[in-house]
């Protein structure tokens, strides 16, 4: 019998109460980013709260150095508090707490410190119960089975305490979803959804430069877990994908894989979205491109002008980022297709400079002392000129005053002029600017650098495409590349991501969503969704390379054909062709993108709830900080066996 708890309300239908239940997301980069789901759910969370309220709660493990920033520790109440206060008797601490991020969602993050002593019970239980082995040397597999079994323990009591009140538990990926067979073993019964963001077998085989999609449904998906040395991983995955009521993936691509890797054809595909602020007219966004632009120019003419110059209104910027993943991601088809412009443009008369950033986190020792000196020297030259621009400013005054037009000896004294022909002299370097920024632990064999050597992109001062490459994420903090990552791409002309394994892709979506054009490709999950839904999206700046079944160097020739063709628009054109991109913006919003887990989470309620009218509250206005619900408050007496009567029920 379900407890009418105060979020029980009227159904906007009249056909009697409908139960606003509790919503538990899980995932291994809550409050702490390591890849892009930490994306998917902090653009999420006001979506989220708007649409849940109090009731809906985030859950990760407890990372301190990650929680000093992001996480406020907070005194929770409710249903949850008793069960957090119950199972701190048990040795099974979470930290109650707000994430701070807009919406300031509730957050509950597992505290594994005192959890590994008991790690060989829990690893037996999942091999005895579940029949999955894990090895001793995988120290991550260790903290995600620790974080599993606390996982279980958490939701089964909030299970109990709520005495069959609705709740649905959301699992994102593997490292997050142990706990999800083990709920199953021990009978443990309320909705949940599963959602692979990509597949271990796929990204495995990707990185080893497999050919994954020519051969797809000839793959073994345990056979390639055994020879890459990654079962025990597998079978976590693998199990909880059987073991959800739901079992979702971000795109068709990936649905694909999991059908022939996992062995269950995904249900609801649930494709990611975006944050979305737009401006109220289109010049708004227009002037933030001008003035991001100008901060690339700044580090442009630090990098480059001292061993030669070129026309800053004539140079195109176009980059490409991600995880570095050097055929995966693309960045082989990029630095093919920068070379052939560079051809391209050396044979036509044209005094367009292309600049291309390669933004992909390497291992390196330290910054380029030659990019750092040139950068200091930049600054320090600026720094000059404009004092020496406010003692012009009162000697052409003065001069003018006396009735006289300014000659450059009035303008300029003696001192200054020696300070001006110093600081040029000091500025002037004969050398070819870098092609990296940083010094890399193995420069001779990194294939981004290789492959750059290999085409001769080496910023000669008659290469008109110029390239740098910077191996670590872009932040304002960088004495290098001193801006955010959002100045950086709003600066940008062009993103391109021509991705050969990208289950979904936020990049390119994150150029869509700024008015950026990009060129994605129809391997990945994002270009996928725009071929199906946006007939004519090459003509509004969202460009899908052709890459399935097709020759990697037809791929090249026509990604090519679209950087020469950028080059030769004009200003307006690039004007235009950015307010048609930023049109799109609206659709990959998580209030229109949304929907696709509301129907996933809606199949799994019903499976368990068909008699019930369940929707999630809806909330006017996210809050800067959500007030603490009263809701559910009076806890009422645990059920009895809800759990198997095995040895796993509880820790």
């Amino acid at each position: 019998m379900v407890q009418e708890h105060a979020a029980v309300q009227q159904s906007p239908s009249g056909n009697g109460k409908h139960i606003a239940p509790y919503l538990f997301e899980l995932s291994w980069e809550v409050c702490s980013q390591a890849g892009g789901i930490y994306t998917v759910l902090r653009s999420k969370a006001p979506a989220a709260i708007r649409r849940w309220g109090d009731h809906y709660f985030l859950i990760g493990p407890y990372r301190e150095h990650t929680a000093a920033v992001e996480f406020e520790l907070e005194t929770p109440d409710g249903p949850v508090a008793q069960v957090l206060e119950k199972l701190r008797e048990r040795g099974v601490v979470f930290h109650h707490g707000r994430w701070l991020i807009t919406g300031r969602p509730h957050v509950l993050l597992a505290d594994m410190r005192g959890m590994h002593d008991r790690l060989g019970e829990m690893k037996y239980y999942l091999w005895k119960d579940l029949g999955i082995g894990t090895p001793d040397n995988d120290s991550e597999l260790n903290d995600l089975v620790v974080f599993g079994f606390m996982v279980a323990e958490l939701l089964q009591a909030v299970h109990e305490a709520l005495d069959d009140y609705p709740m649905l538990a959301h699992f994102h990926e593997w490292q997050a979803a142990v706990a999800l067979p083990l709920l199953k073993h021990r009978k443990v019964e309320f909705p949940t959804v599963f959602t692979t963001h990509a597949t271990l077998v796929g990204r495995s085989l990707s990185a080893a430069n497999a050919n994954l999609y020519d051969h797809l449904h000839e793959i073994d998906g345990a056979a390639v877990a055994y020879e890459h040395g990654f079962s025990h991983r597998y079978s976590i995955e693998r199990a909880a994908a059987h073991s959800a009521d739901v079992f979702t993936t971000v795109s068709g691509i990936t649905a694909m894989e999991a059908k022939q890797f996992l062995g269950r054809q995904p249900e609801v595909l649930v494709p990611n979205g975006l944050n979305v602020e737009r401006f109220s007219a289109p010049y708004e966004f227009q002037n933030l491109h001008r003035k991001c632009k100008q901060l690339i120019h700044e580090f442009v003419m630090g990098h480059f002008f001292s061993s030669y110059t070129f026309d800053l209104d004539r140079t195109l910027y176009l980059f490409s980022a991600g995880r570095y993943e050097y055929r995966n991601k693309g960045f082989d088809m990029f630095i093919e297709a920068l070379f052939q412009l560079n051809q391209w443009l050396k044979s036509e008369p044209s005094d367009v400079t292309v600049v291309a950033f390669l933004i992909a986190p390497a291992s390196y020792r330290a910054l380029n002392v030659d990019t750092l000196n040139r950068q200091a020297m930049f600054h320090e030259l600026r720094d000059t000129c404009e004092s020496i621009q406010e003692n012009m400013g009162h000697r052409l005054f003065q001069t003018v005053a006396e009735g006289r037009m300014p000659t450059l000896d009035d303008l300029l004294d003696e001192y200054a002029r020696v300070r001006v022909k110093r600081m040029m002299h000091a500025w002037r370097k004969y050398a070819q600017p870098t092609i990296v920024t940083h010094d890399l632990w193995d420069d001779g064999n990194d294939a981004i650098l290789r492959h750059l050597r290999h085409r001769h992109l080496l910023n000669a001062a008659d290469d008109p495409v110029k390239v740098v490459f910077h191996p670590e994420f872009i932040t304002s903090t960088s004495p290098v590349l001193g801006l955010e990552y959002d100045q950086f791409v709003r600066g940008c002309n062009l993103g391109v991501f021509p991705s050969y394994y990208e289950p979904w892709g936020y990049t390119p979506m994150e150029c869509v969503v700024r008015g950026i054009p990009t060129i994605t490709s129809d391997l990945s999950g994002f270009g996928a969704y725009v071929m199906s839904h946006f007939p004519d999206h090459d003509e509004n700046g969202i460009f899908v390379a052709r890459r399935r079944g097709q020759p990697f160097h037809e791929t090249v020739s026509q990604i090519t054909a679209w950087l020469h063709g950028f080059t030769q628009m004009g200003r307006r054109d690039r004007i235009q062709l950015r307010n048609r991109v930023e049109t799109y913006a609206t659709h990959f919003d998580w209030s229109e993108m949304g929907r696709y887990y509301r129907v996933a989470r809606r199949w799994a309620f019903q499976k368990h709830y068909p008699q019930l009218d369940i929707l999630p509250v809806e909330v006017t206005q996210v809050p800067e900080v959500s007030p603490r619900s009263k809701a559910g408050s009076r806890v009422s007496k645990a059920k009895r066996g809800r759990g198997s009567k095995g040895e796993s029920r509880k820790l």
